[in-house]
């Protein structure tokens, strides 16, 4: 213990300097990566030595055998290991290979990254998102996302497992320790340099024979040339008539021959044409009239109607209302198939938006003028009901393919228009009158109710103010249902219209069944309108009482509680 007390003496001071001479030999810092050698083996456990450690670390035999550092077992063997606590609370040494592993390889990846280097790996399992690639330098594990796999949709990756190849590292993260990876960068490498010696083949002006439609974008159809490379054929290159969408006029895995347009050898792109194989048909499209029958000839169907060519190159839009008179909403497909030839009138020419529009209806006879001339306004036929909805009925006019529309108020003079109209029923025969033809807007309307006598016609002889005896059917809060003695119809007298005094216009006071005086307030036989009222006739009977006697007493005897001051009203305006 002296020898420590006193630090100035000869022995102190040469004990301090063996002992520094020995501690600067091996570099001890808790943190850095230092080298142990196998001095002894357990069942469970490798006994290391490392020089300048007061005690010897102890590493898990399944750590080593799990780090594929099965065959570095043995006595005498150096293992690195991440020296993590020089003293635990325990006095013993913590020691890791499998992070001394980790961090050497993450040294390599940072190292590869920095200088845009690939590295070599095998995917080793699949997870959400993409795979894991184990780094085979280093055993470091990095996450592959799917989209980074190939540089095509890939369904089946198992011929790719466990397989050593090259990817690319696209990012890493220092702080978490995380690195991702690309096999699709790897490939679009080398089929950049071979892209671009293909390119080198192509000029300007060259032609393209049979190469295949690929896909569709909204700018062009994507055409593959040889299985070797895809040009892009734009919309406006497709067809000299106005093209919406590749698809209107390209099928995939179709052929057709290209014209090389553009080559474009930095971005590694070619473009082509399929309308400058072919003259402009523009150029001659005065040739062709307007309201004129040509031949067409069907190329592609869609579901709004069908694309034709009047001539290779010239293109035209037959749309589903121009293909027929009297079907509505007729699909092309039903009609048509591709490779037929049709006849057609072009309805329009617009050379501005190289635009032609063809109708294959306006070819055919119209079947709504010929049933103007067979059948005009007033022709009583026969008809079959063929179709029915809540309010009408469509009737079909022996062999025509015409409809013709029956509402439910031309069924019957009488009764309730829509009653009615539940008595019929599809494939019922019946005898209807034309009453109107629209050929131009493909309309015909017929009526049930005009083919038989119109009770209407009583009202003939009849004038405005001229009296008529009623029968009251029914009595509501409304008014009164009457119908004239003679006549089949019902009318409605308004409550307003039962008398002059207010207190006596009560649809009350009647039961029904009663025989009353009415008279006639509005007549219209054109519009087939009749307004019937009582207070109107005793206006009127008052009016003449008024006229046949002057003095105060002498219309006391009449029904008119208000008579005797109308009397006396007017001898005062006499004076």
């Amino acid at each position: 213990m002296e020898i420590y007390k006193d630090l100035s003496s000869s022995a102190s001071q040469e004990f301090q300097k063996l002992l520094n001479s020995q501690l600067s030999k091996v570099d001890i810092e808790e943190g850095k990566i230092i080298e142990g050698k196998i001095n002894k083996i357990t069942e469970k456990f490798v006994f290391l030595f490392v020089e300048g450690l007061k005690s010897e670390p102890i590493l898990d035999i399944n750590e080593l055998k799990s780090m594929g550092l099965t065959d570095k077992i043995k006595v005498g063997e150096t293992i690195p290991v991440l020296l993590e606590k020089i003293e635990d609370k325990n006095g013993e040494v913590l020691v890791s290979a499998s992070k001394a592993q980790k961090i050497k390889g993450w040294d390599k990846l940072v190292k590869a990254y920095e200088n845009n280097e690939p590295i070599m790996g095998k995917i080793t399992s699949k997870c959400k998102g993409g795979c894991i690639v184990e780094h085979i330098d280093t055993g470091s594990l990095m996450f592959l996302p799917g989209s980074q796999i190939s540089d095509k949709p890939m369904k089946d990756i198992s011929h790719l497992m466990n397989e050593p190849q090259k990817f690319a590292l696209i990012k890493l993260d220092k702080v978490r320790g995380n690195a991702c990876v690309s096999r699709r960068e790897i490939i679009s490498s080398f089929k950049k340099e071979d892209k671009a010696k293909i390119i080198e083949k192509y000029k300007v002006g060259d032609i393209i024979k049979n190469a295949e439609v690929k896909s569709y974008s909204s700018f062009g159809c994507f055409f593959n040339v040889k299985n070797e490379l895809d040009v892009l054929v734009h919309l406006q290159e497709i067809s000299y008539s106005r093209v919406n969408h590749p698809d209107e006029v390209f099928n995939i895995g179709e052929k057709h021959d290209l014209k090389v347009i553009s080559v474009d050898k930095e971005k590694l792109q070619v473009g082509c044409s399929v309308k400058q194989l072919s003259p402009d048909p523009f150029e001659h499209i005065e040739n062709y009239k307007l309201n004129k029958v040509y031949k067409a000839k069907v190329v592609k169907i869609m579901d709004f109607g069908a694309f034709c060519e009047l001539e290779p190159g010239l293109t035209t839009l037959l749309h589903s209302s121009e293909l027929s008179w009297t079907k509505k909403n007729i699909s092309a497909k039903k009609m048509f198939k591709i490779g037929d030839v049709i006849d057609c009138v072009i309805t329009e020419i617009d050379k501005e938006k190289r635009r032609v529009a063809i109708s294959h209806r306006l070819a055919q006879e119209n079947p709504f003028e010929t049933f103007e001339k067979k059948y005009p306004v007033g022709t009583i036929v026969e008809g079959l009901v063929v179709n029915k909805n809540e309010y009408s009925l469509f009737v079909k006019i022996e062999d025509l393919d015409v409809d013709a529309f029956l509402h439910c108020n031309d069924l019957t003079y009488l009764n309730n228009g829509e009653e009615e109209l539940g008595k019929y029923k599809k494939d019922d025969r019946i005898k209807v009158k034309v009453l109107e033809i629209k050929a131009l807007e493909q309309k015909i309307r017929v009526g049930l109710r005009q083919t038989k006598p119109d009770p209407f016609d009583w009202f003939k002889d009849k004038k405005v103010n001229q009296t008529i005896t009623v029968k009251i059917i029914s009595t509501d809060n409304k008014g009164l249902i009457v119908r004239p003695e003679g006549c089949e119809m019902n009318f409605q007298i308004k409550k307003s219209q039962i008398a002059i005094n207010a207190s006596d216009a009560r649809p009350s006071r009647f039961t029904g069944g009663e025989r009353i005086d009415c008279a006639v307030a509005e007549l219209d036989i054109s519009k087939r309108k009749a307004v019937l009222s009582i207070k109107l006739l005793e206006e009127i009977d008052k009016k003449e009482a008024l006229d046949k006697y002057g003095t105060e007493g002498s219309g006391k005897n009449l029904p008119f509680s208000s008579l005797s001051e109308d009397l006396k009203k007017k001898d005062e305006d006499k004076e």
